[in-house]
């Protein structure tokens, strides 16, 4: 593969496509083609081995029994998913990892990855800054009412955007699944919100007014 696709990742930022092959090797990377829809990694499963968004994006997802979907997070192109299962081989994954359009995926294995002192302290950088978007969905879903989620999540994204107008990663739908809350009372609550002067929003385009 293109190792200048790598250059500006968490992981191998810096690197010069020498030392970045030769860390592939080391990983025992291995690229895989998804289609949109496809579940990359399963809820039950083990894994040993990180991935890598090369193009595309993905959705951490939650799946029950009774058949009610969660979003989680989202990871696109340069980001990571399944670091913290692949440090723990033993623990089974408790989440499903979907294609969310067509993407390419860089499998990396961890045991190899933390032989390497730079990028395991690469790895604990990209651990930590996950585990403070999983931790920040908790402030997002927390409030009572519908437009008190809708709001501290759009701010969470204005904030880490830098601006007032901002696009989200998600559809309608898996924004409706990321905040715990029915795709109608969604769409309602943000047509209250134009009405109401609160923002301006056109399919995943928002603007805090």
């Amino acid at each position: 593969m293109d190792t200048s696709q790598l250059t500006e990742t968490a992981l191998f930022k810096g690197m010069s496509p020498v030392e970045i092959d030769a860390c592939l090797k080391n990983l025992n990377a291995q690229a895989k083609k998804y289609k949109r829809g496809s579940i990359i990694l399963h809820a039950g499963d083990h894994t040993s081995r990180m991935g890598l968004v090369i193009s595309g994006s993905v959705t951490i997802e939650s799946n029950d029994i009774w058949g009610n979907l969660t979003v989680l997070s989202h990871a696109g192109a340069g980001q990571f998913f399944a670091e913290t299962y692949a440090m723990l081989p033993d623990e089974v994954m408790l989440v499903d990892v979907r294609a969310n359009e067509d993407c390419e995926i860089l499998f990396l294995s961890i045991s190899g990855m933390l032989e390497n002192p730079v990028l395991t302290r690469r790895l604990l950088m990209i651990t930590a800054r996950k585990n403070l978007l999983l931790s920040g969905r908790s402030f997002h879903t927390a409030p009572k009412s519908a437009r008190s989620r809708i709001l501290a999540y759009l701010h969470t994204v204005s904030l880490q955007k830098g601006s007032a107008a901002f696009d989200i990663p998600f559809s309608r739908q898996q924004m409706a699944d990321y905040l715990n809350l029915e795709r109608t009372a969604l769409s309602k609550e943000l047509g209250r919100m134009r009405r109401d002067g609160i923002i301006e929003c056109r399919k995943n385009h928002f603007v805090l007014l």
